[in-house]
Formats: structure tokens, C-alpha cells, sequence
């Protein structure tokens, strides 16, 4: 599941859209609890829509859930599963949190537990750089997801030196035309990373040997991007084997850049490019001028829009039509969505700043 899933989800519409999300394992045998639990979750989903629209209405969509979950395999779970099922849709995403265990029928899918996870667990790219193929992953922590559709990952190199040999002329030098074929390759890898980078702005990981690492660095738009290298030959390495390496040399990278923002913060601060307080922070971040949000890890706070939809009011208090759960957590999702990227510190770190404070681009 990726955050384009999630917003496919949050627009989806049309009663009944029901919701049923609950904590799993990894591992037997307590993951032989799973399929037990998720039996209990759909009769109490099925019993609540029998009840209120009648066992005819939502016949189709009880049969389309109980489909849905016989092709869930148990063994494969990770740390949450959440499914969506209305009258046109019927999915289930297996995700790297823990979930609450709920049964929300509603006139849309319940997407925040989704929402507020992935804002907070750190997520980034893993390019493995290779001739046969280049991967790219999505990454939660240590879990990796291979992308395969959509996308022109996984891409190889099908030109001169690749797929195709190299010219059998003495008078060409043929290791000079090798290396620049390398080069027109991973120069369309990074074109590729950087759409990706477009749609999702999150750090990158390079996994690949010597030369390849080489060539991608001399080509690449995107080094300001780049966290952390894996050097090896990871051709054959799975996704998940691959996570248990990529994942600690980024959790260390990521705490350095924890460690530099409050540099960083003091410098836009003294240069007067900087917000305070969830309001400024709130109406900075709709205007699109958040470069880095700075937010401290446990940091939640509701709040009401104003009519105008820019500015926040204590929660419960009379405004516009929108009351916030979390108004925290939707001025994270505002900031990833026009592009900015979010670092969380340590409770009381930003005591000066009321907990959360902004880094502007103007």
C-alpha cells in the first residue's frame, strides 16, 4: 500500500463503504489468531448491515467481503491488515503498523489509522541500481515493496553494452562506449526516480556495487535526495532480505538529519523564514510555502476550520464545516502533498516553537 492507495481509498464514495482493519503477526504461532479474529470482524460487519439495510441490499457486498477474505493467506500478514469492500470495490492491504481493531460502515472508507501511520513511520525509496534489472521499492522501516506496474520499474538496460553487444570495430574505443552507454541507462533510471520523487518526496536509499553507484552519482538530479548506500551486488537479494540491510543504515541517516534540523530551524529562524504554533504553521503549509515541517513525535492537537478553511479554532469551537480529528496530522499530509518533507523529534525539543514549527521556502 502506497499513499496513492490511500487517496484512491479516501475518494471512494457511496454507502455502504465498509471498513474493517485489526492488528496482525508476522509469525506463528500468533499469527494462527489472525484468521479467527478476522472471522469475528466480518459477522459483526454483516450483522450491523443486515440490521440496517436488509439481508437482500447487501448481499453483494457480504459475498464480495467473504470472497475477499478467503484470498487473504494468513502467513504472509504483517503487523496490520485493513480491507474495503463496497458495492464496485473489494480490496485488502496487509501494511508494517499495528491497526486498531474496527467495523466502520459509512458513506466513505475510514483511511486515517492509514493516514496517520504513514505520516509518522519512516518511509523512503530503495533504488537497487543494477544492468538486469534496476529495482525500486517503497519502504516502511525494514519492509520493502517492489515496484511493478505503473511505473517503468523494474528497467534494464537493453542498449549497447546491455541487451545489445557493443560494435566488433578495433578503431571504436569499446570500454569508452560501454561507460557512456552505462551513463544514457542511469540517466534514465533518474528520470524515472525523479516522478517517483515527484508523486512522493521521501529520502532515497542506493543499493548497487562500485561502478554502477558511480555512474547513478554522475548522473543524478536528485543527490540532495540521496541518505544512505548499500554497496554490493543485490541482483538476486529479495525484498525482504533486502529491508533487513537497507533499513539500519536508514535509520541511522535519518537520525543524523534529526540531529542537523535544529540547525537548520535556528538559521531560517535568525533569516525570518520560519513559523511557529499549529495556526501559522497551518495556514503556511496551505499556501504551499512549507519547505520542512519540524513536529515533535507525539504531538496531536484537534482543532475546527474557520469558514474560510485557512485558519484553525480551538476544537469545539463554532466555525466553518470541518471539525479535525487531528489537525496535526492533516498539516502533515498537506505539507507531503505540495511537495515538503516532514521531520519528527523528540517530545519537548520545541518547546520555544509550541511543539511544531516550519521551515520556509520564501
Amino acid at each position: 500500500m502506497n499513499r496513492q492507495d490511500i487517496l484512491a481509498l479516501a475518494a471512494t464514495g457511496g454507502y455502504p463503504c465498509l471498513t474493517i482493519t485489526l492488528p496482525t503477526h508476522r509469525t506463528s504461532p500468533d499469527n494462527r489468531q489472525d484468521p479467527i479474529r478476522l472471522k469475528n470482524l466480518i459477522a459483526e460487519a454483516a450483522n450491523r448491515l443486515t440490521e440496517e439495510l436488509g439481508k437482500r441490499e447487501v448481499a453483494a457486498v457480504l459475498r464480495s467481503l467473504e470472497q475477499l477474505a478467503e484470498m487473504i493467506e494468513h502467513q504472509h500478514n504483517l503487523d496490520g491488515l485493513a480491507l474495503f469492500v463496497s458495492a464496485d470495490l473489494a480490496r485488502f492491504h496487509r501494511v508494517p503498523f499495528t491497526l486498531p481493531e474496527r467495523v466502520i460502515v459509512d458513506e466513505h472508507f475510514f483511511t486515517r489509522d492509514l493516514v496517520y501511520a504513514y505520516n509518522r513511520s519512516p518511509r523512503y525509496w530503495a533504488l537497487a541500481l543494477s544492468e538486469q534489472p534496476t529495482r525500486l521499492f517503497e519502504a516502511v522501516r525494514d519492509d520493502l515493496a517492489e515496484l511493478t506496474s505503473g511505473s517503468p520499474f523494474p528497467m534494464a538496460h537493453e542498449g549497447r553494452g546491455g541487451a545489445r553487444p557493443l560494435p566488433n570495430d578495433p578503431a571504436i574505443n569499446s570500454s569508452q562506449l560501454r561507460d557512456e552507454h552505462h551513463r544514457i541507462f542511469f540517466r534514465g533510471v533518474d528520470q524515472a526516480l525523479g516522478a517517483c520523487l515527484a508523486a512522493d518526496p521521501l529520502p532515497v536509499a542506493l543499493v548497487g556495487v562500485d561502478r554502477y553507484l558511480a555512474f547513478f552519482r554522475e548522473v543524478t538530479g536528485h543527490g540532495d535526495q540521496i541518505v544512505t548506500t548499500l554497496t554490493g551486488n543485490h541482483d538476486q537479494t529479495s525484498a525482504h532480505d533486502l529491508g533487513r540491510l537497507v533499513w539500519p543504515l536508514v535509520r541511522e541517516s535519518l537520525a543524523a538529519r534529526r540531529a542537523a534540523i535544529f540547525a537548520e530551524l535556528e538559521a531560517a529562524v535568525g533569516a525570518q523564514r520560519s513559523a511557529s504554533t499549529l495556526g501559522e504553521v497551518w495556514r503556511f503549509a496551505h499556501e504551499g510555502r512549507g519547505a520542512t515541517l519540524v513536529v515533535e513525535e507525539g504531538y496531536h492537537e484537534p482543532a475546527t476550520l474557520d469558514a474560510s478553511g485557512y485558519n484553525l479554532l480551538p476544537a469545539g469551537e463554532a466555525g466553518g464545516p470541518a471539525a479535525l480529528d487531528d489537525a496535526v496530522d492533516a498539516t502533515i499530509t498537506t505539507v507531503l502533498a505540495k511537495g515538503g518533507r516532514v521531520v519528527f523529534v523528540d517530545d519537548g525539543t520545541l518547546a520555544a516553537h509550541s511543539r511544531i514549527a516550519m521551515i520556509l521556502r520564501y
